[in-house]
């Protein structure tokens, strides 16, 4: 038993055997084989950027409908949970305080990790701001809150990574002018290997402090090994915490949130924590597609790591994807949910309105878009002949972004990274189930 402990904690800083180990005891052994993977990038700490109590790894997420959570890490513990903020530079008529926390993991002991929740604030409104207080202030930011009305448009990228791959995808999506960015799991691909969430965080830190970054976890985040660390999402936890109070979810795994003045709901569900129907998930699920009124709230959005609708040979037959959609596929339909985004399939593919494996008009638009950048590279083997309601598949490295232009119409664009110019390489306009009268239930 003592020697299986030491060897754990011998994987966790070993790249290679870690993943090894993980596959091990994780039972989720891949059954397809990958294109050769790329090697990781590593934004390492600088001395000459950062002292101990300099902010790094700033990024921040909606809270409520004027909020915003400001989130970021020092090395050392001097630092204050303080925001300064203000809509001129360098002018800082506003000020808020929060907690600061830590986490460890086996060897692995984080920094100071500071959450600040800002606000009330303006819609559509450019603010300048800087962390840490005035003794050890960060450089100044700054931040665009999300529109109060339609139109609004976000971008998507799952299985983000840290590859250059992952750095082209970063680029794409900074010129996409998007307002709020959704990640369907599998962020950093830390895989135990705590120092890769601090490089993730620095390499993400120029998008993700000026836009929100909402975001659902994937298998990558569950890091629990047996005997050694077994409380699972700890580092996912403690470094991306997401508004799950503000709609009433136990659990920071899922939650759900409003947009463009809850002309938008957004529902992001946990693939990794139970889902059956007796769950403390699928009970919340249950309870808060009842309180969407689609007479105010024309559109129902709903974010998951594990696709439940995919005609790729990687992740085939998976509880995660086939059970889950066992359970819940019915309060989707039920709702009128109109599109489905999930990660997991290093691929792009989408499908019609789909419900029990059939096209039916008054189901979700499945959209797989797990193609961010990750190290292991594209799932590029598909199912042949490619099923019917199958509308568009390639296996390429690239990300989306979905503008709803007002209550009913809304337009959906993927871009591949290889393409030099920022041309869709699929798109379609789709409409609100809520204004199709044949969907009404």
């Amino acid at each position: 038993m003592a020697l299986g402990i030491r060897v754990c904690l011998f994987l966790v800083y070993s790249f290679t055997l870690a993943m090894v180990c993980a596959v091990l005891f994780s039972g989720t052994v891949q059954s397809y084989n990958r294109p050769p993977p790329r090697k990781d990038i590593s934004v390492d700490y600088n001395k000459d950027d950062y002292h101990d109590s300099s902010p790094q790894q700033v990024h921040i997420s909606l809270v409520g409908e004027d909020q915003m959570r400001v989130s970021w890490i020092t090395k050392g513990s001097d630092s204050e949970a303080r925001v300064d903020y203000g809509v001129s530079p360098g002018v800082y008529g506003f000020t808020k305080t929060g907690t600061t926390s830590s986490y460890r993991y086996v060897t692995y002991e984080s920094g100071s990790i500071h959450d600040v929740v800002i606000g009330p604030l303006t819609p559509n409104t450019l603010y300048y701001y800087r962390c840490g207080g005035a003794s050890s202030p960060s450089a100044e930011l700054t931040l665009k809150t999300p529109p109060a009305a339609f139109p609004i448009k976000f971008a998507l990228a799952g299985d983000l990574g840290q590859t250059d791959w992952t750095t082209s995808t970063l680029d794409h999506i900074s010129k996409s002018n998007y307002d709020i960015l959704l990640l369907p799991g599998d962020l950093s691909y830390a895989d135990a290997i705590q120092p890769r969430w601090d490089s993730f965080g620095r390499l993400v830190e120029q998008l993700a402090s000026q836009r929100p970054w909402m975001v659902t976890q994937g298998n990558h985040e569950v890091e629990k090994i047996p005997l050694v660390h077994t409380t699972p999402f700890t580092a996912y936890n403690s470094r991306w915490p997401m508004p799950f109070q503000q709609s009433a979810s136990e659990s920071n795994l899922y939650y759900s949130f409003d947009a463009a003045a809850r002309g938008i709901h957004v529902i992001m569900l946990g693939s990794y924590t139970d889902f059956s129907h007796d769950s403390a998930q699928y009970k919340w699920l249950e309870a808060d597609l009842r309180k969407v009124n689609r007479t105010k709230t024309p559109w129902l959005v709903v974010v998951v790591h594990a696709p439940w609708y995919n005609s790729n040979t990687a992740h085939q037959g998976e509880p995660e994807s086939n059970d889950m959609k066992a359970a819940m596929e019915e309060l989707l339909y039920s709702a009128r949910v109109d599109v489905v985004f999930s990660g997991h399939v290093h691929a792009y593919e989408r499908f019609a309105r789909v419900y029990n494996d059939k096209a039916d008009k008054c189901g979700p638009i499945y959209i797989t878009i797990g193609d961010g950048g990750n190290r292991e590279g594209l799932a590029s083997e598909y199912i042949d002949p490619k099923p019917e309601i199958s509308i568009f598949r390639e296996a390429s490295f690239g990300h989306g972004q979905v503008e709803f232009l007002n209550g009913s119409h809304a337009q959906w664009t993927w871009h591949r990274n290889q393409d030099d110019v920022a041309i869709a390489s699929d798109s379609f306009w789709f409409t609100s189930l809520s204004f199709d009268p044949s969907c009404k239930l």
